[in-house]
């Protein structure tokens, strides 16, 4: 079957449309709960990891944590409510601090001045994108 340059212009202009789909990359948070959550991530960085935060992420809501295309395996996500009730926690230490943070270094949080948090572990699967869903608390 030949195309014609307007049909080849036509399909290649469409596909261009799916381009920026399959360029989305990076580490999402949606949420599914009821509350309105603050969120932190822990990305690897030279030898450590680097922790960032907060997104506030209403009900039924996403946020996208990190844009650049996953890199490591592993990333580690916290979450609290709006009453500092963790949501979404696991049992690996980070620092985070109570206003917007950026902290270089997991080491003594609480000597530098930092609060430590438990984060979760996230397994990408070595994907480029990957997306967290917070589910409801079951009562």
């Amino acid at each position: 079957m030949k195309l014609s340059r307007l049909s080849l212009a036509l399909l290649l202009a469409s596909v261009g449309w799916l381009l920026p789909c399959a360029a989305m990359a990076g580490l999402r948070l949606c949420n599914q709960s009821f509350d309105v959550l603050n969120v932190a991530i822990a990305t690897p960085a030279e030898g450590d990891f680097t922790t960032r935060g907060w997104w506030r992420v209403a009900p039924n809501q996403c946020a996208t944590l990190q844009r650049d295309a996953l890199r490591s395996r592993f990333y580690y996500v916290f979450a609290a409510d709006i009453f500092g009730n963790e949501v979404l926690s696991g049992a690996i230490p980070m620092c985070v601090a109570p206003r917007r943070f950026e902290i270089s270094g997991q080491q003594d949080c609480l000597l530098r001045g930092f609060l430590d948090a438990r984060f979760l572990e996230v397994d990408t699967q070595e994907q480029q994108s990957w997306t967290v869903f917070v589910t409801p608390r079951q009562m």
